[in-house]
């Protein structure tokens, strides 16, 4: 029995078989799927064949990769939102807490400069008020007055006038420094009795005669208006009183006016 024979030529022009048509379609979903693209394309190629894939079981999975991808990404930038949130919150509190650091800082310096203004103004006081003290003069014998001037003559004096001015007295009265000094003599003196020399800071000197008794010593520093010793009438003298004498030295005989001396130092007498 005869059959026919079929032509077997290059090929080239034969339809594409069940196999080929199946793998093309195969190639397509692959190609589609990597790049997120799932839709009506791929259906003809499964049209051909219906024993390959389905839908179902390859069309969805690039969704739901797509899906978890764009979670990943909103949570990771929630994530470096929160953290550059916390730099900021971190740096902020850094630069307040220098904020108040440089403030209080400042304020303290302050109060460091008033303080040591306020020292400063009230040493200045105090060395004003001591220079004051220092030059401050005062009478010799407190609410007196001069009962014997000074130049007076008479035979009682041996100079033949009076060296020094009298301080009317009463035994045991106080005797003060009139100004602050050096006490360069204290003791008996001769005619003057129990007599003080003291040497003041101008360089002057006052001598105080006929007392009774003496509170001071030689080299001791005192001050206006300090009690060197109580009135008498010891040495060459006439009844209680205070002999007062202002100098240009310890000597005798270097005796100035004693009331013009005390006047131009303020003494109101």
């Amino acid at each position: 029995m005869a059959f026919g024979s079929r032509p077997t030529g290059s090929g080239k022009h034969r339809g594409s078989s069940r196999l080929s048509r199946k793998t093309a379609g195969y190639a397509g979903i692959a190609a589609l799927a990597t790049t997120g693209v799932v839709g009506t394309l791929a259906a003809p190629a499964f049209a051909a064949d219906n024993s390959g894939p389905s839908m179902e079981d390859t069309g969805q999975n690039p969704v739901v990769v797509a899906n978890d991808l764009q979670g990943d990404i909103v949570a990771q930038a929630d994530s470096q939102q929160r953290a550059a949130e916390a730099v900021s919150a971190q740096a902020q509190a850094e630069a307040d807490a220098k904020q108040r650091a440089a403030e209080a800082k400042r304020v303290a310096e302050v109060a460091e400069a008033k303080a040591k203004a306020d020292r400063e103004t009230a040493e200045r006081v105090a060395r004003e008020e001591e220079r004051k003290r220092l030059n401050t003069y005062v009478s010799p014998v407190a609410g007196s007055y001069v009962s014997t001037s000074y130049g007076a003559g008479g035979a009682m004096w041996s100079s033949g006038s009076h060296t020094g001015i009298d301080f009317h007295a009463s035994l045991g009265t106080t005797i003060r420094a009139v100004g602050a000094g050096t006490v360069v003599e204290a003791g008996w003196g001769g005619a003057y009795g129990n007599n003080v020399i003291i040497k003041h800071n101008d360089g002057t000197y006052t001598q105080y005669g006929h007392m009774d008794s003496l509170t001071v010593s030689a080299g001791q520093q005192v001050a206006p208006g300090q009690q060197i010793g109580r009135a008498g009438t010891t040495g060459n003298s006439s009844g209680v009183h205070l002999h007062f004498e202002a100098r240009t030295s310890a000597q005798y005989g270097s005796d100035i006016n004693p009331l013009a001396y005390l006047r131009s130092h303020g003494v109101n007498l």
